[in-house]
């Protein structure tokens, strides 16, 4: 599906994977720059990126969590302590202190382009 990519110093926009790869309401893992990184997308046309550790354990695993919301927040819960992480800012609604870095996505010419926040 994805592949890893590794970030090189001229580069802002990383290509991760055409965004027809990614199925709705699910999320990737790709390898930006030597960091792990979960890509989400929301219905057909949002998509967003965080961290992929789980700060709890330091498990790469939020890429695999469920996506949905809180409210007005669209979340991905962690699959090993279902806490819930929101998409656009990486906030962890349980503990503040397990916040992930949201990441800048957008997709140009069909392909979903990373730049690390």
């Amino acid at each position: 599906m994805c592949a890893a990519i590794l970030k090189t110093p001229a580069m802002t926009d990383i290509a991760i994977c055409p965004a027809d790869q990614i199925v709705p309401d699910t999320g990737v893992c790709a390898l930006v720059d030597g960091q792990p990184v979960a890509v989400f997308r929301v219905g057909t046309d949002q998509f967003f990126a965080i961290d992929n550790i789980d700060p709890k354990n330091g498990a790469n695993v939020l890429s695999r969590g469920l996506v949905g919301n809180l409210g007005d927040r669209i979340v991905v819960a962690s699959p090993l302590y279902k806490h819930h992480f929101d998409l656009r800012t990486g906030e962890c609604l349980e503990n503040a202190d397990w916040s992930v870095r949201a990441h800048k996505v957008r997709i140009e010419q069909g392909q979903v382009l990373v730049t690390l926040g």
